[in-house]
């Protein structure tokens, strides 16, 4: 590590926050500040969508899957792009229908104020946890950089700096500076996972992919197992995987929101189509950069290269094995995937707190310029509250990528299942939905804490969890729906609720 890729990762920092805010434009108001003045091209929503759920945890993550086990990771990609089919022409013309700033606001539409307040507030505390591990997914190869150069920089100083950096523009520029930083930092992180493949086949001869293909790594597709349990199986990522994806893209205000951005409903289902085939093509490269690094490192173990977490095999890479001032670009990459999350979950977390919690608390109506001005405040909050759940998950041995997940998951299925559960049942009140909702969420939550915490075990693969919640929200639901004879009537909702 040298002083040239320390002065690139600070250049990056600067550039970063001046671009947001050079292209961010003047915010007047809530739909300015929070969905762009609905006036964004779709394929940069589309970029925006997908560099916001990669986050370091692909750059760093994935290709640990790889690197210990094969390419099945895949599988994933395939649901992912299953769902965002269904979202694109079954839930996003349900937000479209009203000009809506949250997802949340259907909710609001079909049941009433308290179940769009319970969802917000779901949502608030899901994106934090799952969030502050992202911070902390971005902290470690940092972490890795400072050591190696000789600052002695603990974890809590460095998620502070990056919290500051992506507080500043996204407050200043809203929505539109999240998006356009978006699209530059995801050229960056891909470009520098398809940098690294190139240097290491240029070291090894490219020998390394040969030796994978010998050793079984390239293997796609697993059929084994139980599917139930087995969370690398064919059944378990297709279907989970698909409803994770219509719980994640369409009941989640972290990308709905940019959804919300597009100029019609048209292109913002080609800019979430699109986005699933992108996000394939990203998990294969840095699932290649993982087979690289397995042939780089002469198929090591973590652990017999002194790492004391599996996640570090490819910053270990990148400060040792790449040559000066390219260290930094490839940091500067993983900043790049991790600062993109971070800023959208600080966009979607301050929209859903004005719009879903605090325009339904307040006794009188939120004028424009008090939602304004609150939004930017809620972006301050929710940035240095970042902070506690990425020291919180600092101890977690486990892959850090299931991790965040599994979080996530928790809450996706009762999300989704709300949503779903009110389009299709027209005789369901908000008892019912609430009700049904906090059972859906309590059932993944139990199989969560007992795997990481109790048995050690799994006992169902996190990417049933959304599909659980769904089944339970609608058969909670169901039974008590049956208690009404006639279809519930829709709740109008003022502008601010939107």
């Amino acid at each position: 590590m040298q002083t040239i890729d320390l002065l690139v990762i600070v250049a990056y920092l600067a550039a970063t926050a001046w671009l947001g805010i050079r292209l961010s434009g003047r915010q007047t108001g809530l739909k300015d500040y929070f969905l762009g003045g609905r006036n964004l091209p779709w394929w940069a929503v589309c970029l925006s969508v997908v560099a916001t759920e990669t986050s370091a945890l692909t750059v760093i993550g994935i290709p640990v899957m790889s690197y210990l086990g094969d390419i099945s990771y895949l599988q994933l990609g395939l649901g992912y792009i299953l769902g965002r089919v269904v979202v694109a022409f079954f839930m996003l013309p349900r937000y479209y229908d009203g000009e809506m700033v949250t997802a949340y606001a259907y909710l609001g539409k079909r049941f009433g104020q308290s179940t769009q307040t319970t969802a917000g507030v779901t949502f608030l505390i899901t994106r934090l946890l799952a969030d502050g591990i992202r911070v902390l997914a971005a902290a470690i190869p940092l972490k890795i950089i400072l050591d190696g150069i000789g600052i002695n920089a603990n974890y809590f100083t460095i998620i502070v700096v990056l919290a500051v950096v992506t507080i500043l523009y996204t407050f200043i520029g809203g929505i539109k500076a999240v998006v356009w930083v978006d699209v530059a930092q995801m050229f960056l992180y891909v470009g520098g996972g398809i940098l690294s493949i190139i240097v290491i086949t240029s070291a090894t001869g490219g020998g390394w992919f040969t030796e994978a293909a010998e050793a079984g790594k390239l293997s796609m597709f697993i059929f084994e197992g139980n599917p139930i349990s087995t969370s690398g199986s064919f059944i378990a990522s297709l279907l989970g995987g698909a409803v994770f994806a219509m719980a994640s893209h369409g009941s989640d205000q972290l990308v709905v929101q940019r959804l919300l951005a597009c100029r019609t409903k048209a292109e913002a289902q080609k800019a979430i189509i699109v986005s699933g085939v992108i996000v394939l093509f990203q998990f294969a490269v840095f699932l290649l950069v993982g087979l690289a690094l397995w042939g780089y490192y002469d198929q090591a173990t973590p652990d017999s290269l002194g790492l004391t977490r599996d996640d570090e095999i490819f910053p270990m890479f990148i400060v040792e094995g790449l040559p000066p001032g390219v260290t930094g670009l490839l940091l500067a990459g993983i900043l790049a995937a991790a600062m993109s999350t971070l800023s959208s979950s600080l966009s979607a977390l301050s929209s859903s707190t004005v719009t879903d919690v605090y325009a339904r608390l307040k006794k009188t109506p939120l004028t424009d310029e008090q939602g304004l001005r609150a939004g930017r405040w809620a972006t301050i909050g929710w940035g240095l509250a970042f902070i506690a759940p990425a020291m919180v998950f600092r101890s977690d041995e486990g892959n850090i990528v299931v991790l965040a997940l599994g979080v996530a998951g928790i809450t996706y299925g009762g999300l989704l299942g709300a949503f779903m559960f009110g389009i299709i049942n027209k005789r369901a009140r908000a008892a019912d939905a609430n009700i049904a909702f906090v059972f859906a969420v309590a059932v993944n939550a139990f199989f969560f804490v007992m795997e990481k915490y109790v048995v050690g075990e799994v006992w169902v693969a996190w990417q049933w969890y959304p599909l659980m919640g769904v089944l339970v929200t609608f058969a909670v639901g169901g039974l008590l729906s049956l208690r009404h004879s006639t279809p519930a009537a829709p709740v109008q909702l003022t502008e601010m609720q939107r």
